[in-house]
């Protein structure tokens, strides 16, 4: 009788630790998804054999407003507060089907591995800078068609962007502030310091108020790249500050750009976003790109938005955009690659108007 309750207290033991840890260990896997797809006129195109206006276009546009992507991303509760965490995302071409804003690879745009507890977060692998945050952050209307992301693809590609052989961390967020660093190596036998990536940000946060600053340095490397580029040199600053009134979002900001062997450029910015109704949002931004080292090159980027929410999923849109070029400025109107780049991420000389209408899917 002794042996038999043993045994069965025992059991009983077992069990409940295996059911401990299993609630212990809880994870989860979620594929997720953005399919963006649209109609594009262009007033004007860049031929790139001659530098000058290749005709007007219209025709399909992919990721108009947002880059069609499917990943996946999971958690592991390791206990404690701490867990295991993942990504994995691919870019695509929703006319062609092939890649699409990404470095051109299969994960192109993240594929990391990390830890996050109370004490911060830390990445490891393929993953967005938090210069490009900063970005995100400050842009009142970030899209794929006219605004303050087409003067980052023509200024350094995507550089920045898909950042690669990244270690990143994240504090957690104290009295308002919260702080981002990133090193990115360049896997250079013998050279450490050749295709190296380092970039930093710091973001502060008061009710309404959030004012944030961000930097990034990257060297040359001898090691092939990706395309669209990712190892342009470059040494980039961003300050920029928003304020949220009820349902009106206020944002403004300043970039530069110094490439190496290339343009030095500055750009001043700023717009509003404002949600007319739960369903409908409408957004407006300017900026003025110059460059420092040559005074007669310059572009004015103008742009105004509409999104209309039918469900928690899918929304339809309308955007019109409209950048001038003087001197040697080539600033473009459409970030996607559903045409040539040569005819999207820049515009020839003079008045380049963009008219979009389309529709994104969110699962």
């Amino acid at each position: 009788m002794d042996r038999f309750r043993f045994s069965c207290n025992a059991a009983a033991i077992a069990t409940g630790m295996s059911l401990a840890a299993a609630a212990h260990a809880q994870s989860s896997v979620t594929l997720y998804g953005v399919l963006d797809a649209s109609v594009l006129y262009l007033s004007k195109t860049l031929n790139p054999a001659t530098g000058t206006n290749g005709g007007k276009f219209f025709g399909f546009g992919d990721s108009g407003m947002s880059p069609s992507v499917f990943g996946l991303k999971g958690t592991e509760d390791l206990g404690g507060g701490l867990k295991a965490n993942f990504a994995l995302e691919s870019g695509m071409n929703m006319g062609t089907g092939g890649f699409n804003d990404s470095n051109g690879n299969l994960f192109g745009r993240q594929a990391w591995v990390g830890l996050s507890s109370r004490l911060g977060d830390m990445k490891l692998g393929l993953q967005f800078s938090p210069f490009f945050f900063a970005l995100y952050d400050l842009d009142p209307r970030l899209s794929m068609t006219a605004s303050s992301l087409l003067p980052w693809l023509n200024n350094v590609a995507a550089t920045g962007i898909f950042t690669r052989n990244a270690v990143s961390y994240t504090s957690p967020v104290f009295y308002g502030l919260q702080a981002s660093v990133l090193y990115a190596f360049g896997n250079v036998p013998g050279n450490f310091q050749a295709g190296k990536q380092v970039s930093a940000s710091l973001k502060w946060q008061w009710e309404n108020l959030m004012v944030e600053a961000a930097y990034f340095d990257s060297n040359a490397s001898p090691a092939a790249d990706t395309v669209p580029p990712t190892a342009v040199p470059f040494e980039g600053r961003i300050l920029g500050a928003s304020y949220r009134f009820g349902s009106l979002t206020a944002k403004a900001s300043f970039t530069s750009f110094r490439v190496s062997g290339g343009p030095s450029n500055n750009l001043y910015g700023g717009g509003l976003d404002y949600f007319v109704t739960p369903a409908l949002d409408m957004n407006g931004g300017a900026w003025y790109m110059t460059n420092r080292n040559d005074s007669s090159s310059h572009a004015v980027l103008g742009s105004i938005g509409a999104a209309y929410s039918l469900s928690k999923r899918t929304t339809v849109y309308a955007q019109v955009g409209v950048v001038h070029n003087d001197g040697n400025a080539r600033l473009g109107l459409v970030a996607g690659e559903g045409l040539s780049s040569a005819n999207t991420l820049f515009a020839p000389a003079g008045t380049t108007t963009a008219v979009n209408l389309g529709i994104r899917q969110v699962f």
